[in-house]
């Protein structure tokens, strides 16, 4: 006779344990597999695990967003993802869910809800955020779960995640799934907390300790969790308690822990726990069981074979969905020709740069509702540190968002919210905080599009303000780092150097398919106003401007230091010398064609930057220039560069150490004598 009375429905105990059948059939597939050398792959085992996927399967839909690890695979096959195409991600095949390039590390599959997989510890956290504000903006009723290890709770991300959910209440449940031990360090010799939960508690929102191993007593717990989350109560802390029975990567026991403990864990092993105790209510008989397993190893063996008789993902698709357009990608011997902006006719004001960054940013929020900024105290009355958000909340509400002082959750959140059709704009203050948060801009939102085979993309934008060439901020408030994010394939840079061109890179930046940086030099910041269209205008990403015609030599520049070519060329002129001064306005994608028209008929050039020359964005621009242009050259092109040091306080030391319109003006007369 079936026992109706173990506080969980019995056709729902009955589902958990066919999910955890099936996760299980994968474990064993994919280790199978790797033993018997029909494939080869890196693989991280969940056997042990698969209770706690399987039991919130039941609780949430297609609906509601997840982000898991490179461990999660138990997540993927009970949140619903396709079999067939998880494994021919996983084989590197082209019919994977993100065609091959993201591998089981970086599964995104939005059908499902499996929003974003990542293979950096914690990371996932401040990304899960981004999800959850979206569907809180948006009145929805979804819950969006993180999962990680008992290990991601030593990572800032985690730390800085959690503190922002408390503070904006988001609908997020951190499932911490502790297994006992960080990769190859078992508690507590990393960490002498005696329960996570207590953690959320500190930063003001509940957390609880449930038995990950018990399908009812976790099906019972979970189902108040999500209840609460989804009503809007804020988010929750759970830690599941579980035991990763195999090693940290590859098949067999683990060899982390003692067999006496491995031991122990099979006997709580909650799959064949689960099986026992459908048999001795009665729910289901040894015949029912034997079938429902049957039928979820044909499934995978299945899905297997599609996925092996798959083609590999090609060559030929190296450079696709590195952006949305393939030609914003540089490629050697391959410079595209851009149309420039359309002039706008309507009024304009004189404003300063920050004045024009503000004015953008009206724009933005007026045209697009999925329009929204965050940062640390871009609320009124301030508008930010420096004023390029003033007035914006007092006119927009809560689509401006101050935030804790916490950089990685600012992009992490960006980044969630950009994946599911919002526009964000996060300002990070100074370049030099990118430090803080490169993870989230280099290993997320650059690779997104590319991890993801284009099944989500990050329209997102990034402000920071670039210092330098002042004096006084010292050496980490004045670095241009712009050569970080250069090196990062899947991100675009702008860096203006004038208000009008700020208000339309930023315009463009914003609308925008990709991840966008929008660099904003502290030297003119506020300094000589420009008129600026008072309307929507955008200067396409990848159009150089010239900003004075030469003969002699081409001087290419962005930023501030435009300026201080500008001034150089005049003093040149003095002497003879006519300089053409090309503005560089977006440097990825780069306009090689106008740099390349330029030099060919002046027959010399000079790239300036105010970052450290060694290794700088000058050496690129100059090597091209010197390939593709040799045999016209009057002398090889040259590069003028901040010197290899932390930019000094000393006012004295800080104005000689970056290039200015004495400085280019020399290195010019320099060149000229050397190949006359």
């Amino acid at each position: 006779m079936t026992k109706t009375n173990l506080g969980i429905d019995p056709e729902t105990l009955k589902r958990i344990y066919g999910q955890m059948v099936r996760i299980r059939a994968v474990d064993k597939g994919v280790q199978a597999g790797l033993s018997a050398g029909r494939f080869m792959f890196s693989y991280w085992p969940m056997t042990g695990q698969e209770c706690i996927p399987a039991t919130i399967a039941q609780l949430t839909d297609r609906q509601d967003y997840m982000v898991t690890t490179y461990r999660g695979l138990h997540d993927q096959v009970a949140k619903g993802v396709a079999l067939d195409g998880l494994f021919a991600e996983m084989l590197g095949r082209e019919s994977g869910l993100n065609k091959g390039k993201g591998g089981s590390p970086h599964i995104s599959d939005p059908s499902s809800g499996s929003m974003v997989t990542t293979a950096i510890v914690g990371a996932g956290a401040p990304i899960a955020n981004g999800l959850a504000y979206a569907a809180q903006f948006r009145g929805e009723r979804r819950v969006t779960i993180v999962n990680f290890g008992d290990g991601a709770t030593s990572i800032g991300a985690v730390h800085e995640a959690m503190n922002l959910a408390g503070a904006w209440k988001l609908p997020i449940i951190f499932m911490c799934q502790n297994n006992s031990i960080a990769e190859y360090t078992a508690i507590p010799d990393y960490t002498a907390s005696k329960n996570f939960a207590a953690r959320a508690e500190a930063l003001g929102f509940r957390g609880i300790v449930l038995d990950g191993n018990d399908p009812v007593a976790f099906h019972t717990g979970m189902k108040q969790v999500i209840d609460e989350v989804r009503e809007g109560g804020g988010p929750v802390f759970v830690e599941a308690l579980t035991f990763r029975i195999g090693p940290h990567a590859g098949v067999g026991d683990s060899p982390n822990h003692t067999k006496e403990a491995v031991a122990a864990a099979k006997e709580r092993w909650p799959l064949p726990r689960t099986r026992q105790l459908l048999i001795d209510t009665g729910i289901c008989d040894e015949a029912e069981l034997t079938a429902l397993e049957q039928t979820a190893e044909t499934e995978v063996a299945e899905a297997l074979a599609a996925a092996m008789a798959a083609p590999v993902t090609p060559v030929t698709d190296t450079l696709i969905d590195v952006f949305a357009d393939v030609d914003a990608v540089p490629q050697r011997g391959r410079y595209p020709a851009r149309a420039d902006e359309a002039v706008p006719s309507g009024p304009t004001k004189p404003m300063a740069l920050f004045e024009a960054v503000a004015d953008a940013q009206r724009v933005a929020l007026e045209t697009d509702p999925a329009v929204w900024l965050l940062g640390e105290d871009v609320g009124d009355p301030h508008g930010g540190v420096f004023a390029t958000n003033r007035g914006l909340q007092t006119r927009f509400g809560n689509r401006i968002r101050p935030t804790p002082i916490s950089e990685q959750a600012i992009v992490g959140a960006a980044l969630g919210s950009s994946i599911v059709g919002m526009r964000p704009i996060a300002e990070i203050m100074f370049s030099d905080f990118m430090g803080v948060c490169l993870d989230q801009i280099a290993n997320h939102a650059a690779k997104q599009r590319y991890m993801s085979g284009a099944a989500t993309h990050a329209p997102m934008t990034i402000r920071m303000v670039v210092g330098g060439g002042l004096g006084g901020l010292g050496a980490q408030h004045s670095q241009s780092l712009e050569a970080w994010l250069l090196h990062t394939p899947g991100i675009k840079v702008a860096f203006p150097s004038n208000a009008f061109d700020a208000k339309g890179l930023l315009l463009s930046c914003i609308f925008d398919e990709d991840p966008c940086a929008h660099l904003e030099p502290l030297g003119v910041l506020r300094g000589l106003k420009v008129d600026v269209p008072l309307e929507d205008y955008r200067i396409p990403l990848g159009v150089a401007k010239v900003k004075r015609l030469g003969r002699d030599i081409t001087l290419i520049s962005y930023g501030w230091e435009v300026n201080q070519c500008l001034a150089a060329a005049e003093e040149l002129a003095k002497e003879g010398i006519d300089a053409e001064v090309i503005d560089l306005r977006t440097l990825m994608p780069l306009d090689y064609h106008r740099v390349l028209d330029s030099v060919r008929k002046t027959r010399r050039a000079l790239v300036v930057h105010a970052a450290v020359e060694f290794c700088g964005f000058g050496a690129e621009i100059a090597s091209t220039v010197n390939t593709e242009l040799f045999s016209v050259l009057k002398g090889p092109a040259g590069r003028l560069g901040g010197d290899y040091a932390p930019i000094a306080y000393s006012s004295d030391i800080e104005k000689h150490q970056v290039p200015r319109a004495a400085s280019i003006a020399d290195c010019v007369r320099a060149m000229i004598k050397a190949h006359p």
